[in-house]
């Protein structure tokens, strides 16, 4: 039997509002949150292991070999190729909500987006939070403690990377008051009045620099005024995920509420060292 409510509506009548129906709205909402929500997920290199059993998985990683001149009718001998693997272990997410029945009834504007919205915030947040937790393992780094970084700082970043034969995208995710700084750099010097420095100043968006597409997040955390982003290519950074955002509901019958339980089954590792450097920078 379908649970229903009934609420009052501006025409002086009443509406039937089937539960399922508000479930399945707030399910859309929170999946469509957690996923758009999430800025680090889509900066690093996913593996879905849905389908692989365990929980924890090993990601093989190539050496390199190199090429030669050869002489005409001679052998190629060839290369031992050398691998090692990184292992991610898959751990449990998870976060709730208790909507009672009479929060349902009486609520103002749209219930199920805002609850949505509430579940997916959390879940994407937690899963950024994680993958910037491993900044702090790169073993290159730029800038520190009482440098207010600049374009000069991205550029020195990047050159180390691409000093490990790295020539793909590359991003540059930074606390907003790390970022202050380097805005007002661009702003401030005629060596950047152009097209990024333009962006800055307007929409307060920083756009590529050196090829690097550079983000402010406040999950970059702050220690006593010190922030730690990172300059680094998706390579860099695994995420393995297991079981994708879903959101389930339990009745509970005597509290007159519903509880929403959202969770996630992902693990978090760094890949690659070569391909990422921290950043530090001041943040007053």
């Amino acid at each position: 039997m379908a649970i229903t409510i009934s609420k009052s509506v501006t025409s002086g009548g009443s509406t039937t509002e089937n539960m399922s129906n508000l479930f399945s709205n707030i399910v859309a909402q929170a999946r469509f949150t957690a996923e758009e929500g999430s800025l680090m997920a889509g900066l690093v290199k996913t593996y879905d292991i849905a389908n692989v059993s365990g929980t924890t998985i090993q990601i093989p990683k190539y050496g390199t070999i190199t090429a030669a001149d050869i002489a005409e009718e001679t052998d190629l001998t060839a290369s031992a190729l050398q691998t090692t693997s990184t292992d991610v272990a898959i751990k449990t997410v998870g976060a709730s909500v208790l909507l009672s029945d009479l929060s349902t009834m009486g609520g103002q504007g749209n219930v199920a987006a805002e609850v949505g919205t509430v579940l997916g915030n959390a879940i994407a947040k937690k899963i950024d939070a994680d993958i910037i937790a491993q900044f702090d393992n790169f073993s290159q780094e730029v800038g520190g403690d009482d440098v207010a970084i600049s374009p000069d700082t991205i550029f020195e970043a990047v050159a180390k990377i691409r000093n490990n034969a790295y020539t793909g995208e590359l991003a540059c995710v930074l606390n907003p008051l790390q970022a202050f700084h380097l805005k007002s750099a661009l702003t401030g010097s005629n060596a950047f009045s152009n097209d990024v420095a333009n962006e800055a100043m307007v929409r307060g968006f920083i756009g590529s620099i050196a090829g690097c597409n550079v983000y402010e997040h406040s999950g970059v955390a702050i220690d006593t005024n010190i922030a730690k982003g990172a300059v680094f290519a998706p390579e860099a950074l695994a995420m393995a995920l297991k079981r994708d955002f879903t959101v389930e509901e339990q009745r509970d019958a005597s509290a007159r509420a519903t509880e929403l339980v959202a969770t996630a089954y992902y693990g978090v590792a760094e890949l690659e060292d070569g391909f990422g450097v921290e950043v530090r920078g001041k943040t007053n």
